[in-house]
Protein backbone atom coordinates (compact mmCIF):
# COMPACT_ATOMS: atom_id res chain seq x y z
CA UNK A 1 0.00 0.00 0.00
CA UNK A 2 1.42 3.28 -1.20
CA UNK A 3 2.20 6.16 1.54
CA UNK A 4 -0.61 8.29 0.28
CA UNK A 5 -3.38 5.36 0.72
CA UNK A 6 -2.31 4.64 4.32
CA UNK A 7 -1.94 8.36 5.28
CA UNK A 8 -5.65 8.92 3.88
CA UNK A 9 -6.69 5.55 5.50
CA UNK A 10 -5.05 6.64 9.25
CA UNK A 11 -6.59 9.74 9.15
CA UNK A 12 -10.23 8.72 8.36
CA UNK A 13 -9.61 6.07 10.78
CA UNK A 14 -9.30 9.07 13.46
CA UNK A 15 -11.60 10.78 12.31
CA UNK A 16 -13.97 7.86 12.72
CA UNK A 17 -12.29 7.06 16.34
CA UNK A 18 -13.17 10.58 17.48
CA UNK A 19 -16.48 10.79 15.99
CA UNK A 20 -16.22 13.25 13.35
CA UNK A 21 -17.75 13.54 10.11
CA UNK A 22 -15.23 12.03 7.60
CA UNK A 23 -14.58 14.67 4.78
CA UNK A 24 -12.22 15.47 2.06
CA UNK A 25 -11.15 18.47 3.62
CA UNK A 26 -10.18 16.98 7.48
CA UNK A 27 -8.56 13.88 6.00
CA UNK A 28 -5.77 16.58 3.69
CA UNK A 29 -5.92 19.12 7.04
CA UNK A 30 -4.91 15.63 9.10
CA UNK A 31 -2.38 14.20 6.36
CA UNK A 32 -1.00 17.74 6.03
CA UNK A 33 -1.01 18.25 10.09
CA UNK A 34 1.62 14.82 10.12
CA UNK A 35 3.11 16.33 7.28
CA UNK A 36 2.79 13.52 4.67
CA UNK A 37 2.88 14.34 0.94
CA UNK A 38 -0.52 12.86 -0.74
CA UNK A 39 -1.61 13.28 -4.06
CA UNK A 40 -5.07 15.59 -4.36
CA UNK A 41 -7.45 13.01 -5.44
CA UNK A 42 -6.83 10.54 -2.42
CA UNK A 43 -8.54 12.35 0.34
CA UNK A 44 -12.15 12.88 -2.27
CA UNK A 45 -11.78 8.82 -2.90
CA UNK A 46 -11.47 8.05 0.70
CA UNK A 47 -14.49 10.48 1.82
CA UNK A 48 -16.88 9.19 -0.97
CA UNK A 49 -15.98 5.33 -0.25
CA UNK A 50 -16.61 6.29 3.57
CA UNK A 51 -20.07 8.15 2.84
CA UNK A 52 -21.16 4.67 1.20
CA UNK A 53 -19.65 2.31 3.38
CA UNK A 54 -19.62 2.30 7.79
CA UNK A 55 -16.08 2.27 8.91
CA UNK A 56 -17.35 -0.11 11.71
CA UNK A 57 -18.51 -2.40 8.98
CA UNK A 58 -15.05 -1.90 7.56
CA UNK A 59 -13.07 -2.76 10.36
CA UNK A 60 -14.94 -5.83 11.50
CA UNK A 61 -14.92 -7.63 8.01
CA UNK A 62 -10.77 -7.30 7.44
CA UNK A 63 -9.47 -10.23 6.03
CA UNK A 64 -12.74 -12.06 5.78
CA UNK A 65 -13.05 -13.61 2.48
CA UNK A 66 -15.48 -14.64 0.24
CA UNK A 67 -15.59 -18.53 1.61
CA UNK A 68 -16.97 -17.23 4.63
CA UNK A 69 -20.44 -16.12 3.81
CA UNK A 70 -21.34 -19.69 2.84
CA UNK A 71 -19.95 -21.53 5.85
CA UNK A 72 -22.13 -19.35 7.79
CA UNK A 73 -25.42 -19.73 5.90
CA UNK A 74 -24.42 -23.53 5.74
CA UNK A 75 -24.22 -23.32 9.42
CA UNK A 76 -27.88 -21.51 10.21
CA UNK A 77 -29.95 -23.54 8.08
CA UNK A 78 -29.95 -26.06 11.10
CA UNK A 79 -30.31 -29.76 11.11
CA UNK A 80 -28.42 -29.57 7.38
CA UNK A 81 -25.49 -27.82 9.44
CA UNK A 82 -23.81 -30.78 11.18
CA UNK A 83 -23.56 -32.59 7.86
CA UNK A 84 -22.77 -29.56 5.65
CA UNK A 85 -19.41 -29.01 7.90
CA UNK A 86 -18.84 -32.36 8.16
CA UNK A 87 -17.82 -32.46 4.27
CA UNK A 88 -15.54 -29.23 3.98
CA UNK A 89 -13.30 -31.35 7.50
CA UNK A 90 -13.34 -34.54 5.23
CA UNK A 91 -11.87 -33.30 2.27
CA UNK A 92 -9.38 -31.30 3.79
CA UNK A 93 -7.96 -34.72 5.12
CA UNK A 94 -6.51 -35.91 2.86
CA UNK A 95 -3.73 -38.63 2.94
CA UNK A 96 -0.38 -37.76 2.27
CA UNK A 97 1.49 -40.19 0.76
CA UNK A 98 4.53 -42.06 2.58
CA UNK A 99 7.93 -40.65 2.15
CA UNK A 100 10.24 -43.85 1.56
CA UNK A 101 13.17 -44.16 4.26
CA UNK A 102 16.58 -44.93 3.59
CA UNK A 103 15.88 -48.36 5.50
CA UNK A 104 13.82 -49.11 2.62
CA UNK A 105 16.45 -48.26 -0.31
CA UNK A 106 18.91 -50.58 1.72
CA UNK A 107 21.94 -47.86 1.94
CA UNK A 108 22.05 -45.08 4.35
CA UNK A 109 24.31 -42.21 4.16
CA UNK A 110 26.82 -43.05 6.84
CA UNK A 111 27.51 -46.20 5.13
Amino acid sequence: MATSELACTYAALILHDDGISITAEKITALVKKANVGVDSYWPSLFAKLLEKKSVDDLITNVGSGGGGASVAVAASSGAGAGAAAAAPAAEEKKEEPKEESDDDMGFSLFD
